[in-house]
């Protein structure tokens, strides 16, 4: 009989991106109509559109939600990793991210080179956390080699609750007929 291997491990999520955790959360994810699964591929085109996530827990509970590419420019030559692809903050229990404070808004996955992983990491706040006022651009520097592990670390949050990831490659450009 084989042992179970977490797939955030084979993945390389658990180490790269967070520490070891275990996940106490049910947390749905889905582009369009397509369920997210760790280590499907979605193809960008798929998500050129924010994901549907659905995250379980009281309604007294609040929730930060992490995107990260940490597979950019390149897998073999991760530079600015982690890209930071979406930030929420302060998502009720049992909601989803457009109940929340969307602090970085999201971007599509764009991989330039290779087969990128796109993570998607849950905390469980202690307390509200505070974001920016609506209009300011939080987003100009931090999407380059934004660290999922510091921001936790800044904001008490603690481990992860949850985490996901799936791949994705760039499309070839689609072909025109004459």
């Amino acid at each position: 009989m084989a042992a179970h291997v977490d797939p955030l491990v084979v993945g390389r999520v658990i180490g790269d991106v967070v520490d070891m955790f275990v996940p106490t959360m049910p947390v749905s994810v889905r582009f369009g109509t397509k369920d997210l699964t760790n280590g499907c591929e979605i193809k960008p085109s798929l998500a050129a559109a924010a994901p549907m996530v659905q995250i379980a827990g009281r309604l007294g509970d609040l929730f930060t939600l992490v995107m990260t590419d940490p597979d950019a420019p390149s897998p073999s030559e991760p530079t600015m990793k982690e890209w930071l692809h979406w930030l929420v903050v302060n998502i009720p229990g049992g909601a989803d991210p457009s109940q929340g404070q969307e602090v970085v808004p999201y971007m599509a996955p764009q991989p330039p080179l290779g087969i990128h992983r796109y993570v998607l990491v849950v905390y469980q706040q202690k307390a509200r956390v505070a974001a920016p006022a609506p209009g300011t651009d939080a987003a100009g520097a931090v999407r380059a080699r934004f660290s999922t592990r510091a921001f936790a670390g800044r904001h008490d949050l603690g481990l992860p609750v949850a985490a996901m990831y799936f791949n994705a490659q760039r499309e070839p450009a689609s072909r025109r007929r004459r």
